[in-house]
């Protein structure tokens, strides 16, 4: 995983890169000849803001992502979503502070034009590099069951991730394996492990089974030892690869584990110094749109400008969650929302598409219910339920709800559903585990992209 962190920060350092060269050809292109000194302070100072904001956009559209390279099509797509907005906002930020002594309005155009051109050169150079020439992660993998399979076909499809495996060892010779596998060697038990380490010169050892359950196989480990090779869980790599938590393989010893909550004691000051901070201020700022979204939900339809539903919070305690109503009153069963339920109001739809339907819920956040992130607290009916359904369901409540979290920015749109729920259960552990502050601002950042995308639900 360290490998995938510095190739994106070597992408981050590119992108800089090619944010200062793109300006020098802009200024070489506008006045026909190479910038002199002071053109070049001047529209360098003016246009690191410009850098930051691009950065930032590029970020939260999950360009560093490095699963996103090999969606030909999702990648151009993200860019140039990315670039119009980019471009959108540079405006914006010159217009808000016109005290420059530098009109960069012809610059601007230049610029997006150059980076456009330079960015898509620079990431198609990377993915071939690292593709062809960057040294490959080896791997061995010992053990095979469906997790397995999936995580064989996420590697396969993902070269840029730099992960090759070299063999698989099965217990059983006669199990079938997935045709992802097929042009993968296949061993046994039997085989010499040692000698198959050093043949392929494997890095990571990737261990599907739990080595207590296997004292031949931890002696057989063991007398690897010099040979270098990492051992890993299949749980942990899952994890690092997908974003979820592998429910089908964990059992309370994992939580036993991974979960120490004291560990995040000075984590979850800051967190809620940050709540009580960031929530007044909201507060602040859009109170005078309050009234007019009350005026505009009364006048759409009958009934109350508040929505108020009984939701678990941490530790299982219930509170009133508040929210703007977007639904009819009347012959409403307050079952689960479908696409285009038509028990939502006209102005319902907008306030959900744009998430201001949540803006009430700063007050939960105030009154220490709820956090800016975390899991999405569940209707008390639906809690019961799941957790009759879904093992370890009540694990999401050691840490406080929020209003978004680590599920929600994950690109899917998960129902109350149990399969829908045992898919944002995983997301949500990855959260209770690797929480953090850089974390939370990542699912802050993405959140925002998500409401100035007009995406809500």
């Amino acid at each position: 995983m360290i490998k995938m962190k510095l190739k994106q920060i070597v992408l981050m350092i590119g992108d800089f890169t090619v944010f200062y060269l793109s300006l020098y050809l802009t200024l070489a292109l506008r006045y026909f000849r190479v910038p002199q000194p002071e053109i070049w302070t001047d529209n360098s100072q003016a246009f690191i803001a410009v850098f930051v904001i691009w950065f930032l956009v590029f970020y939260i559209n999950n360009l560093y992502n490095l699963k996103i390279f090999a969606q030909k099509n999702k990648f151009l797509e993200s860019f140039f979503e990315s670039l119009a907005f980019a471009f959108i906002l540079s405006i914006f930020y010159f217009y808000l502070f016109p005290d420059s002594d530098i009109s960069p309005k012809t610059n601007l155009v230049i610029f997006t034009i150059t980076t456009a051109i330079l960015f898509l050169a620079w990431r198609y150079t990377f993915l071939s590099f690292i593709k062809n020439r960057l040294p490959k992660t080896n791997l061995g993998i010992i053990g095979y069951n469906s997790l397995m399979a999936e995580l064989i076909s996420e590697l396969n499809h993902n070269p840029q991730l730099g992960y090759e495996i070299k063999f698989i060892i099965l217990e059983n010779p006669n199990m079938d394996v997935a045709l992802e596998t097929k042009h993968t060697p296949i061993f046994t038990s039997e085989d010499n492990l040692e000698e198959l380490i050093s043949k392929n010169k494997i890095n990571n050892l990737i261990i599907e089974r739990n080595l207590h359950d296997s004292p031949d196989l931890q002696r057989k480990l063991f007398n690897c030892l010099p040979l270098g090779v990492n051992y890993l869980t299949l749980s942990n790599f899952y994890e690092n690869i997908t974003g979820r938590v592998p429910l089908e393989i964990i059992n309370e010893g994992w939580f036993l584990e991974n979960l120490n909550l004291r560990d995040k004691l000075f984590y979850e000051f800051l967190k809620r110094l940050y709540d009580l901070l960031i929530g007044v201020a909201l507060l602040i700022i859009t109170a005078p749109f309050w009234p007019l979204i009350a005026l505009a939900i009364k006048l759409d339809s009958h009934g109350p400008i508040f929505f108020k539903q009984i939701r678990l919070g941490k530790n299982n305690v219930p509170f009133t969650i508040y929210k703007f109503r977007t639904m009819v009153i009347a012959n409403n069963d307050y079952s689960l929302t479908t696409k285009g339920d038509r028990r939502i109001t006209s102005v319902g739809r907008f306030l959900r598409s744009t998430r201001l339907d949540e803006l009430p819920q700063i007050i939960n956040i105030l009154k220490g219910q709820m956090s800016f992130i975390g899991p999405r607290p569940e209707r008390l009916e639906f809690t019961y339920e799941l957790e009759k359904a879904i093992p370890y369901y009540n694990i999401r409540t050691l840490v406080k709800p929020g209003v978004s979290g680590w599920d929600q920015v994950s690109g899917e749109y998960h129902s109350p559903t149990a399969k829908d729920t045992f898919k944002k259960l995983q997301h949500d552990l990855f959260y209770v585990k690797n929480r953090s502050i850089f974390l939370d601002l990542t699912i802050t950042l993405k959140t925002i992209k998500t409401i100035i995308s007009y995406r809500g639900r």
